[in-house]
C-alpha cells in the first residue's frame, strides 16, 4: 500500500472507495492545514515548470488556483479581496503584458 502524507483534494477519498480501495486519513489542524497547503502549492509550481504541452501547464495553473482560493482563506480574507488587490497593485505599477525584462538601473 502506497504511502502519501499529503493534502488531497476533498473528493479523493470517496475516488478512492468508489475504486474498492481502503485508506486512512486525518483532518489538519489551521497551522498544519496552512502549512500543508504551501507545501502542496510548491508541489503543483514544480509540475507547471516540467509541464510540456499547454494543456498540462493549464491544468497545473488551475491546481495552483484551486490552492490559492484556500490559502486566501487561510489567510482571512476572500478571493474579491485578492482580486482588489491585484487591481490595485497593476494599476499603479501595471501587469506584464508589455514583456519589459529589466537589466539594471543607473545612478
Amino acid at each position: 500500500m502506497p504511502t502519501y502524507n499529503k493534502l488531497v483534494r476533498d473528493r479523493i477519498p470517496e475516488i478512492i472507495r468508489t475504486n474498492g480501495n481502503k485508506f486512512n486519513t486525518r483532518i489538519l489542524d489551521e497551522s498544519e492545514y496552512k502549512e500543508e497547503l504551501q507545501l502542496k502549492l510548491k508541489e503543483e509550481l514544480q509540475e507547471y515548470l516540467e509541464a510540456k504541452e499547454d494543456s498540462h501547464a493549464v491544468e497545473e495553473l488551475a491546481d495552483m488556483l484551486e490552492l490559492i482560493y484556500s490559502l486566501v482563506e487561510v489567510h482571512h480574507s476572500s478571493f474579491d479581496e485578492l482580486e482588489e488587490v491585484r487591481r490595485d497593485k497593476r494599476q499603479a505599477r501595471g501587469g506584464f503584458d508589455d514583456r519589459v525584462y529589466l537589466i539594471d538601473v543607473k545612478d
